[in-house]
């Protein structure tokens, strides 16, 4: 259904700029997703104009609490540096990889308290070093059997391997 607004002069057709806070509200209650797209365009244009200050008064009143989830995100990501938005990707390949901290900066071949300036946007990594990030965190997963459930020799058959391959990638990357 199309968005319409009520007691407004302005339609959801004019720019979001116009729309005003209570244009923005409507939008979010009563909008869709081709709505919300043009607020999310409006703060990619202007993180800190006119638009991001009426969303930030319309979110607290609208209902929709998944539009406005989305919508507030958006605006705090749109708001970052560019180092806090590469931070923000490696915080999310890390989680996305089901590894601990420590076992994916040993994948990467790095240290964990390296990863943790990437993580905190203190360094940001080189464009080799996202590439590995991105390639690690979509790696498939390998499936973990419960110990009990696999002869004790296997486990460490599987070990030992895992430890070769590990030994085998971190001295390649050192060349």
């Amino acid at each position: 259904m199309k968005l319409k607004f009520r007691n407004l002069t302005v339609t959801p057709d004019d720019a979001v700029e116009l729309w005003g806070e209570e244009g923005i509200l409507s939008a979010i209650d009563r909008g869709n997703i081709r709505d919300w797209a043009r607020i999310r365009s409006a703060l990619d244009r202007e993180p800190f104009g006119k638009v991001a200050s009426e969303l930030e008064e319309a979110l607290p009143l609208a209902e929709d609490e998944g539009a406005k989830a989305v919508l507030r995100s958006h605006l705090r990501l749109s708001r970052q540096t560019l180092a806090e938005q590469v931070a923000t990707v490696i915080q999310r390949r890390i989680r996305e990889s089901g590894l601990t901290r420590v076992e994916f900066a040993r994948h990467l071949g790095t240290s964990r308290s390296r990863l943790s300036t990437y993580e905190n946007g203190t360094v940001t990594p080189s464009a080799t070093m996202m590439l590995k990030i991105d390639a690690l965190a979509r790696r498939p997963r390998r499936l973990e059997l419960p110990s009990r459930a696999m002869p004790p020799d296997a486990r460490e058959q599987m070990d030992a391997r895992d430890q070769t391959a590990s030994g085998s990638s971190s001295s390649s990357a050192a060349r």
